[in-house]
């Protein structure tokens, strides 16, 4: 099973504005807009995915604490799926703080309830981001737009249950060919920092952290 957690509020939009622009113009001041991640008030939302199913949709009103991921999320959604698949049940959240807190781990262990290893900072290999997506368009393509958090909440339990399950199960079949692109592009990162240093060999050595960040990397690739 594939979860995570979201955040809709009421200012929120499918967060995507398709444009002409020529090539390595991309973050011309012309060509990006400004927006707030999280404007406005809204709900935080948790759900998961597996091929052929998927769990209810649970909408949170409060700060998700340890003790309520425990109690609400694993305790009332998650073990229903592993009672009903057994051994063969595998479950994925991220590195959050709250999801590797003590009570998490030792309500997992005693569910015999198998974590799946998963890289801190890649929700890009998460299938259910893309499902977030989803379910993002069609928030913002309701005519009238939720005016209240209430209607918000409807909105996004009746869209949730709208989405396609084939469109779910293809994002997760898809999973083998995310990883090899992201292998891929991991090894082609290191050949271009092997290529980079093989031909400057004057340069200081360089700290670790700096070599692996992010904007040097961009430096050596070149704007896309």
């Amino acid at each position: 099973m594939f979860s995570d957690e979201s955040r809709f509020s009421l200012q929120s939009d499918s967060r995507r504005t398709l444009i002409w622009r020529a090539p390595s113009t991309r973050y011309h001041q012309e060509n990006t807009i400004e927006r707030h991640r999280y404007g406005g008030v809204g709900r935080l939302i948790w759900g998961g995915i597996i091929l052929g199913s998927r769990t209810d949709l649970h909408v949170q009103s409060v700060t998700v604490t340890g003790h309520i991921y425990r109690d609400v999320i694993l305790e009332q959604y998650v073990r229903l799926f592993r009672g009903a698949m057994g051994a063969e049940f595998l479950f994925m959240d991220d590195n959050a703080s709250l999801h590797r807190a003590n009570i998490v781990d030792e309500c997992l262990q005693s569910e015999d309830n198998t974590p799946m290893d998963w890289p801190a900072y890649s929700p890009d290999l998460n299938p259910i981001e893309h499902v977030w997506d989803m379910l993002g368009r069609r928030i913002a393509a309701l005519q009238p737009p939720p005016t209240g958090l209430p209607v918000l909440r409807r909105a996004l339990l009746d869209e949730w249950c709208n989405i396609p399950q084939d469109q779910i199960g293809n994002l997760i079949l898809s999973m083998p060919r995310l990883c090899t692109l992201d292998l891929s592009k991991f090894f082609l990162e290191e050949k271009l920092l092997s290529d980079f240093f093989s031909s400057n060999r004057c340069l200081p050595q360089l700290p670790l952290k700096l070599l692996f960040s992010l904007p040097f990397q961009l430096a050596l690739v070149g704007p896309s």
